[in-house]
């Protein structure tokens, strides 16, 4: 069964070496639309692939850290990074280029991160993230799958790699939380007392 949480922010990055020379040139922006979606194979009990208001504690803070934030590839020329961490307090540094596929990658890796390092308290079976599709555009969209982020011709993601602002870690709930992830350190879910006998 599959369960579909939508998330929005506004982000600003270059997209280096595509078509578009608008794209590729000048700093611009898009209002974001992602689609997480998660499966398993058996429910929680309240008969839940996931329970959506999990999905409002480390996860949205590592999604909303994407809101009015610039994001630029790490490999760009020095010059443009350097500038981008001084004139902006929320920026995010990628391994990849900060495209709508990429971005599915990044944000399909960094669910599946979280929810790898997670203690369910429900009964929650094998959830997993089954995709993420990435709206950069009313028209278009990105979408990938387990074999993508395993892909390294697509680029090799590791959480070493991606990098938030200073400004951005602060804002989370925890400001250590992705130190933790890093860390290998489990998340726990709150614990249910359980109203109807199973």
């Amino acid at each position: 069964m599959l369960i579909r949480k939508l998330f929005k922010f506004e982000n600003a990055h270059i997209v280096r070496n595509c078509t578009s020379d608008r794209c590729k040139r000048s700093i611009h922006g898009h209002s974001y639309k992602i689609e997480l979606l998660l499966k398993a194979n058996k429910l929680d009990h309240g008969q839940m692939v996931y329970d959506f208001g999990l999905l409002k504690g480390v996860i949205k803070d590592l999604f909303d850290s994407f809101d009015h934030a610039i994001c630029f590839w790490n490999q760009d020329s020095a010059d443009y990074t350097k500038a981008c961490q001084k004139f902006s307090a929320r920026w995010i540094s990628l391994p990849v280029s900060p495209s709508a596929e990429q971005f599915s990658r990044i944000f399909f890796f960094l669910a599946q991160q979280v929810l790898h390092s997670t203690q369910t308290q429900n009964g929650e079976g094998d959830v997993e993230v089954y995709s993420v599709i990435v709206h950069e555009t009313e028209t278009g969209y990105a979408q990938s799958f387990v074999e993508d982020i395993e892909n390294l011709q697509m680029g090799e993601l590791s959480l070493d790699s991606i990098v938030f602002s200073e400004q951005i870690q602060s804002e989370w709930s925890n400001p250590q939380m992705y130190e933790y992830l890093k860390e290998g350190k489990m998340f726990q879910n709150p614990s249910v007392e359980l109203q109807v006998k199973l």
